[in-house]
């Protein structure tokens, strides 16, 4: 089961530490989720549940239109949902390959954007997820002929994953690949990256714009937005539950 466009840099989804909220407090992914439960209410919640956090600032019923928890596991499923992400001698977590020359191993210490060739991790025994360029002035000449073709004919793909850069939003090159979702007919789903970049009033202005442009621009997007910071590791736990879940390997 291929997810691919999942461009955090796959070393910092698996093993990235991070500095959670303004006390300093350390965490890092080596860390149990049993951990995670123990952090004080207001910490965990902008840690695991960055939308919920956001919503406490929203006037009710201001924006009824807007539907931003579709998917909302408890923390008992986030925490079944650890078990499928986490590496040990059963479950490996390990590049597999690139998608034309076997012998190129992935410069995961490379900046975004530098992505040239398809890389492929696989999760243990559950599924594989793809590590694609995105399109831009950085985009490989071949990208129409790599990605295109793969996204258009993968049989098992379950999910593509857009990656927008929260701080700026919607661009004139993520409404290429919008395009491109919506014409192949693919499902879809938008992950906002560097949440930890913009204030808490940008982030839920630029929220509720992306949102209603899914609501209402898209056919093939999943409904809900899912915020992220690979520095805070806020919202990791929630998407990795979703991956786990789309894979049908939450249950």
């Amino acid at each position: 089961m291929a997810a691919p466009w999942l461009r955090l840099g796959m070393e910092q989804f698996f093993k990235m530490p991070a500095a959670m909220g303004r006390q300093g407090r350390a965490y890092s992914t080596s860390q149990t989720f049993a951990e995670v439960l123990r952090l004080p209410k207001k910490q965990l919640t902008k840690l695991v549940y960055p939308l919920q956090e956001l919503e406490q600032h929203l006037v009710p019923d201001s924006r009824p239109d807007l539907h931003l928890r579709v998917f909302d596991p408890s923390l008992e499923d986030i925490s079944r949902a650890e078990s499928v992400f986490a590496s040990s001698a059963r479950n490996r977590i390990e590049y597999v390959s690139s998608a034309v020359r076997l012998d190129h191993a992935p410069d995961l210490s490379r900046p975004e954007g530098h992505t040239k060739k398809m890389n492929f991790f696989k999760v243990g025994k559950y599924f594989t997820v793809v590590d694609m360029p995105g399109y831009g002035y950085r985009a490989p000449e071949d990208f129409v002929d790599m990605v295109e073709a793969y996204l258009k004919e993968r049989r098992n793909l379950k999910r593509t994953f857009l990656l927008v850069d929260s701080a700026v939003g919607i661009t004139k090159t993520d409404n290429i690949a919008i395009e491109m979702c919506e014409e192949f007919a693919l499902p879809y789903v938008m992950v906002l990256t560097k949440i930890d970049k913009s204030s808490k009033g940008h982030l839920l202005k630029q929220v509720l714009q992306i949102q209603k442009f899914v609501n209402t621009q898209t056919q093939g997007c999943f409904p809900q937005l899912f915020p992220v910071s690979a520095v805070t590791y806020s919202g990791i736990h929630l998407l990795k539950c979703f991956i786990a879940n789309i894979t049908g390997n939450l249950n």
